[in-house]
C-alpha cells in the first residue's frame, strides 16, 4: 500500500505534505540534514484564494494572522537617501506574510504527532526494489520506504541521486542574491529601504519584532559563479566584491557582512524537471518546479503538498496513478507561478541606469500598480483544489 513514506527536507513542503500523509493514514518520515529546525529567513507571503483555502484547511490561518509581519513595504532611495519610488506592503506581501521560520516551525508542530523527524542525516542512496525503496543515509544507516519523496528545494539532493545531477534541470537566471542579520543601525522603520546601481540593489528591512535588529538583503547580476556552497566566508567576499565602491549606506552593511553569522547566498535560478516522478520517487515544491525568488514558491509547495497527499490516499497509495494525476493537475498552475521568478532580478536590480528610471516611474501610477497586484492574486489562484476525505471533520483520523 506503500504507506511508509520518506521525505527529504524540512523545510516548508516537506512538513506540510508530511501532516497531510498523516491525515491520510500514512506513516511519514522527514530526513533533513540541519540539526534542527531552520529559524529565521526572509519573508514569505501567500496570496489568492487557493493559498488561503489550503492554509484554511490546515487550520493555520489563525495562528498565521497572529503572526503576521504585516506586509514590508519597499522604499528605493538615490545615493542621499531621497525617495526614488514606494511601493505598498502588499506589492510585496500578499495577503498574508510571516517569517518563514515561523512558517516552518507551525508546519512542523502541526505534523509532528503523526510524523518521524531525523534531523542531522541526508539520502546518499535510493535502490527501488519490487515493492519499495532501499534508501541508504549519510550516517550509515539503510531503510525500506514504500516511496521516497524530494521536498529539498531547488538544489534537491533527491532530484540528483533519481534524476540526474543538477544542471540537467536548474537554469541560471543571471542574478545572486544574499541576506544577512544585522543591527539596525540606519534606525530604518516599517519595511525595507534600498539603493540601486546598474545591476546592483543593497536593502534593509527592520525586523517586525525587535526594531533595533534589521536584515540586509543584496542582489547583483552576475553570471554562473564558481564557489563552495558551504563556504559562508568565500561567499562574503563575492558579495564584498560585487558592492566594492558604491556609496550610500553600502559600506556600513558591508561591515555587518563580515560578523554575520548567518549568511544565506544563493543564485537567482529556477528548476525545470520534465516528468516529476521517476519509479516509487517523486518531487515536490521546488525540487520540481521552482524560482528561488518571485515564484511564489511558498505557496505553490503548500498546495502541491496538499494535492499530491490527497491523490495518494485517493488511489489508495497506487503511486502510478497518484502521481500521474497529481502531476496533471498542478503542472500548469507551477510553471505559470513559477514565471514570476523569471523577472525577479531584472526587477529588483535593472542592468542599466535607464533601467532603474523607466522601473521607478512605471510602478509610480497606481494603475499599473494595481494591474500588477491583480495578475498575481489571479495567477496564484488558477488551480481547483479537490476536497480529499480526510478534508471532512468527521473522517476518523
Amino acid at each position: 500500500m506503500n504507506r511508509n513514506v520518506l521525505i527529504s527536507g524540512a523545510s516548508i513542503a516537506g512538513p506540510a505534505l508530511a501532516y497531510w500523509l498523516g491525515r491520510h493514514g500514512f506513516q511519514p518520515t522527514v530526513v533533513e540534514l540541519a540539526p534542527t529546525l531552520r529559524q529565521g529567513g526572509q519573508a514569505v507571503d501567500f496570496r489568492g484564494e487557493t493559498h488561503l483555502t489550503v492554509l484554511e484547511r490546515m487550520g493555520l490561518l489563525p495562528g498565521l494572522r497572529r503572526v503576521q509581519t504585516g506586509g514590508s513595504p519597499m522604499r528605493f532611495v538615490d545615493e542621499r537617501g531621497r525617495t526614488l519610488l514606494d511601493l505598498p506592503g502588499e506589492f510585496a506581501g500578499g495577503e498574508i506574510e510571516v517569517l518563514r521560520g515561523d512558517l516552518a516551525r507551525a508546519l512542523h508542530e502541526l505534523s509532528l504527532p503523526r510524523t518521524e523527524y531525523v534531523f542531522g542525516d541526508s539520502i546518499v542512496g535510493l535502490t527501488e526494489t519490487s515493492d519499495g525503496v532501499r534508501v541508504a543515509f549519510r550516517s550509515g544507516i539503510s531503510r525500506d520506504f514504500g516511496l521516497v519523496i524530494g521536498a529539498d528545494g531547488l538544489h534537491s539532493n533527491v532530484r540528483r541521486l533519481a534524476f540526474g545531477p543538477e544542471e540537467d534541470y536548474v537554469s541560471h537566471l543571471g542574478y545572486y542574491a544574499a541576506t544577512w542579520q544585522s543591527p539596525n543601525e540606519l534606525g530604518v522603520g516599517k519595511g525595507s529601504v534600498g539603493y540601486n546601481a546598474p545591476g546592483r540593489l543593497a536593502s534593509v528591512g527592520a525586523d517586525h519584532r525587535d526594531p533595533a535588529r534589521a536584515g540586509a538583503f543584496f542582489v547583483f547580476a552576475a553570471p554562473r559563479l564558481s564557489y563552495d556552497r558551504h563556504d559562508p566566508e568565500q561567499q562574503k567576499r563575492l558579495i564584498s566584491d560585487a558592492f566594492s565602491g558604491l556609496g550610500w549606506e553600502v559600506p556600513r552593511l558591508l561591515r555587518s557582512l563580515r560578523e554575520a553569522p548567518d549568511l544565506y547566498f544563493d543564485s537567482i535560478s529556477r528548476a525545470d524537471v520534465a516528468t516529476w516522478s521517476t519509479g516509487r520517487v517523486c518531487l515536490v515544491g521546488d525540487a520540481a518546479c521552482g524560482a528561488t525568488i518571485g515564484g511564489m514558491g511558498t505557496g505553490s509547495a503548500i498546495v502541491a503538498a496538499y494535492v499530491l497527499a490527497g491523490e495518494l490516499a485517493r488511489a489508495r497509495g497506487d503511486h502510478r496513478t497518484a502521481f500521474a494525476r497529481y502531476e496533471n493537475r498542478l503542472r500548469k498552475y507551477a510553471e505559470n507561478c513559477q514565471a514570476g521568478g523569471d523577472r525577479t532580478g531584472k526587477f529588483l536590480a535593472p542592468a542599466t541606469a535607464t533601467g532603474i528610471r523607466l522601473r521607478n516611474t512605471l510602478l509610480s501610477r497606481r494603475l499599473l500598480l494595481n494591474g500588477m497586484l491583480k495578475l498575481g492574486e489571479k495567477v496564484s489562484s488558477t488551480v481547483t483544489l479537490p476536497e480529499y476525505a480526510a478534508d471532512h471533520p468527521h473522517v476518523s483520523r
